[in-house]
């Protein structure tokens, strides 16, 4: 017969504290399965501390067994821990919002090895979220100790009982809400034990079957983890996604507790960067995938795990309280991420270079948002450029990553670099600035030529390529910020898009100012000009004529330039009003009078070639033609919109009709 050690009320501190925790404490009624694991775990853990000190010589056994019985609508988890006291269970249950695990490490500093999960003592109540009634059945570890069975039924009311339990731990058992059934369900409990607690350092049965993985890799010493250990890790958390390009284990348990590892992915096109992926567990117990108080703001598309006891988190244990401490954990963790770069930049440079585009976004993106961070990283920022330094190399010969480093030679990437189809082609060379300054120091001192789109900016790469002018390539999506912070960082340095103006080693400066029409007194170039504003009669449109330099055609007959200034304060003023930058209505028409095309149209529009032929001059034509070549330099720049398109269509087809004509 079962005898009643005493009835009473709960101690609740405030009068309706008791509904709120039932509904409103934690965002989603699942998280009580955490909860109650978390709790098994503790008193796993509680049992092993005693034991470690001496004050328990059993054997542990650790384990939490889950059962189901679905007639009687019950679930119930039991663990092999520490158990409870009838006065144990009145302190720690019946009081709410009191915590037995701070007290507990308290008296058990000395050999506390491991962190307590609880903190709040509420975490058991979150059970009354989904059941009707619960349950505890009770044996504490110590000598002569009697069981204990407690159970309530969701209001302040409570019974206190013996029990005849003779296995030392405990079992709470829950009899679900008819609207909970679904926690009665094997794959519904399997589904969570994988979600939250996954990883939890006790075996987790079910039908007698482990259902959690157990093994932490991030609490692993990283000496004891492989390569394929760390690739095995990403796969489980990120199925179907290509390998990461690498990985940062953190482990430091000063001046906080921090354990992880973060992962390097390759990014997609489409990737958030505000968005986090990163998990946040607390002692192994999965907490949220919001990160984003804890990263980094450019570290957010980073992949992996962090764990910390030391992280604040609200009573819930479901968002982040930001603090001091936060911050310096954000700091370590930046700086972790530096250190790892720098590594690999030092000792493995082909890997270093093979993921630059990948990890570039990192770094550059830390850069312009961390001070410290940028100056971990500033000599390790590479670019891609057209110089091949002394041996150049072609990929076919050899598919693998090479790098040589001679004095004033770039760095050398042999491997197959994508095109955008992701097909295979070409050298592709990296420098960092300071090489580049030096190399070209007698060329062009203090002056850096970049391109930020390879395909329409492939005509000024080839005019600077020609003349052995070095051009960079900053065509990620990042660079048109990272130019503006590099000409902070240097302000003596020059930053000029290839297409911005052209440099005096392209011009020969003879032949633009060559005498062609002596009865006038005009410059090949002045006459040019005039044609051009005459055919094309655009206000806006600044015509400028030089005789470029061409050692192998690279000059086209005309190249449309944009301003620096002008164009970068228009991107700007998109960028303010969260638009496209449109193509700017002001911009030079460079005009190169040495090609022969341009040579030709000259002697076209004075009408010697048609009256040679037989036939008349014909001015229209010539306008014609001269609005070809603008076309085609507006073309090379995509500066065309729909109604430009249509137009050039039709010029075209005219132009071609009239060359035809008999």
């Amino acid at each position: 017969m079962t005898t009643i050690l005493e009835q009473g009320n709960i101690s609740i501190h405030t009068e309706n504290i008791f509904p709120i925790i039932k509904k409103w404490l934690y965002s989603d009624h699942e998280i009580f399965l955490r909860e109650l694991i978390s709790n098994a775990v503790d008193a796993i853990q509680k049992l092993s501390m005693v034991a470690r000190s001496g004050g328990y010589s059993g054997n542990l056994e650790p384990e939490i067994q889950i059962a189901i019985d679905k007639e009687k609508k019950t679930l119930s988890i039991s663990d092999t821990g520490i158990g409870m006291t009838a006065d144990e269970v009145k302190k720690y249950i019946n009081q709410v919002a009191f915590s037995s695990a701070e007290e507990f490490v308290e008296k058990y500093k000395s050999s506390a090895d491991q962190q307590i999960i609880g903190h709040f003592g509420l975490g058991f109540y979150s059970s009354f979220m989904v059941a009707s009634k619960v349950e505890i059945d009770t044996l504490s570890y110590q000598e002569g100790a009697q069981a204990v069975h407690w159970s309530c039924d969701g209001s302040t009311q409570f019974e206190l009982s013996d029990s005849s339990r003779t296995e030392r731990g405990t079992t709470v058992t829950l009899t679900l809400q008819d609207e909970e059934l679904e926690y009665l369900e094997a794959s519904r409990i399997q589904q969570l034990i994988k979600t939250y607690c996954d990883f939890m350092p006790v075996p987790i049965r079910l039908d007698g079957e482990q259902i959690n993985q157990q093994k932490a890799p991030w609490k692993e010493s990283p000496n004891s983890l492989t390569k394929e250990d760390y690739l095995e890790f990403y796969r489980y958390f990120y199925p179907f996604q290509e390998e990461p390009l690498l990985w940062v284990h953190l482990n430091t348990d000063y001046p906080f507790v921090v354990n992880g590892i973060l992962y390097f992915p390759k990014l997609k096109p489409d990737v958030d960067v505000t968005k986090g992926q990163i998990k946040l567990f607390c002692n192994q117990v999965f907490v949220s995938d919001n990160c984003e108080e804890v990263i980094p703001r450019f570290l957010l598309p980073l992949r992996g795990v962090i764990d910390s006891s030391d992280i604040p988190l609200n009573v819930s244990r479901s968002f982040l309280q930001n603090d001091r401490t936060v911050r310096r954990i954000a700091d370590y963790i930046a700086k972790k991420v530096g250190d790892r770069l720098k590594e690999l930049y030092r000792d493995d440079r082909q890997e270093y270079i093979r993921g630059w585009q990948d990890l570039g976004t990192f770094v550059k993106f830390g850069s312009l948002n961390d001070d410290k961070f940028k100056k971990q990283v500033e000599d390790i920022l590479i670019y891609r450029t057209t110089w091949q330094g002394k041996e150049t190399q072609t990929f076919a010969d050899a598919p693998e990553v090479q790098v040589q480093s001679a004095e004033g030679d770039a760095w050398q990437d042999i491997s197959p670099k994508p095109e955008a189809d992701g097909t295979p082609s070409g050298t592709a060379s990296y420098t960092t600035l300071k090489e580049y300054l030096e190399r070209n120091q007698s060329r062009h001192e203090n002056r850096v030529f970049y391109c930020t789109d390879e395909v329409t900016q492939a005509t000024y790469v080839e005019l600077h390529k020609s003349q052995g002018l070095e051009v960079l390539f900053m065509d990620s999506f990042i660079d048109s910020h990272f130019v503006s912070f590099l000409e902070r960082e240097h302000p003596e340095v020059k930053f000029s898009r290839v297409d911005a103006d052209l440099d005096e080693t392209l011009i020969d400066s003879d032949k633009s100012s060559e005498i062609v029409d002596p009865t006038t007194n005009k410059t090949r170039g002045e006459q040019i000009k005039e044609l051009f504003q005459q055919a094309l009669n655009k206000p806006k449109l600044t015509i400028r004529t030089e005789a470029l330099k061409s050692d192998n055609e690279a000059a086209p007959p005309a190249m449309v330039l944009l301003p620096e200034a002008l164009r970068r304060m228009q991107e700007l003023n998109a960028l303010l009003q969260q638009q496209t930058a449109q193509f700017p209505e002001e911009h030079v028409l460079l005009v190169n009078t040495a090609h022969p095309l341009i040579q030709n149209l000259t002697k076209l529009s004075q009408g010697s070639i048609l009256q040679t032929a037989g036939q008349s001059p014909s001015g229209e034509l010539a306008n014609l033609i001269c609005q070809h070549v603008y076309d085609l330099a507006l073309m090379a720049q995509k500066g065309f919109d729909a109604d430009g398109m249509k137009a050039f269509v039709e010029r075209s087809n005219q132009v071609l009709t009239r060359l035809t004509q008999n």
